[in-house]
């Protein structure tokens, strides 16, 4: 039995964050979650570099991996999960997880990077919390 699938209702629907590049890192589509998670409307993401939501610090990592990621066909992080920093439109920090797809030409070459993106600020403060509360509690009992 097949179905048709309405693609752009299944993207627009999703609650994490789709986020789609082309070669040169421009954004090519922009879904609800991600105006929700980063705080710019479609309007205003598509079209923009990525930069838009790549800290400073981490620009020249993240274009290095990208432009080796479009060069070479390759990446890890179709399976693995990238955890990043990212930024919101008010500039407030994020933690942000995800994974990639690399979309193909017909020859084989990459042209379209699909993230797909999950805000972990949260449970990653949290974990920051626990962590820092397991070392105060494992320094009393050293000291005691």
């Amino acid at each position: 039995m097949t179905t048709d699938i309405d693609y752009a209702q299944l993207v627009a629907a999703i609650g994490d964050a789709v986020i789609v590049s082309d070669t040169q890192g421009a954004i090519t589509l922009w879904n609800a979650a991600a105006e929700r998670m980063f705080g710019f409307t479609q309007a205003e993401a598509l079209g923009q570099s990525l930069d838009l939501i790549i800290p400073e610090r981490q620009r020249q990592r993240h274009w290095d991996g990208y432009d080796k990621t479009m060069r070479t066909g390759l990446t890890r992080y179709g399976n693995d999960v990238l955890r990043v920093p990212a930024l919101h439109k008010d500039g407030h920090a994020l933690s942000i997880a995800f994974t990639v797809a690399l979309l193909r030409k017909p020859d084989g070459s990459v042209d379209t990077i699909v993230a797909v993106v999950r805000d972990e600020t949260a449970r990653f403060a949290e974990d920051r919390k626990l962590r820092r509360r397991l070392a105060d509690l494992e320094a009393l009992k050293a000291n005691a």
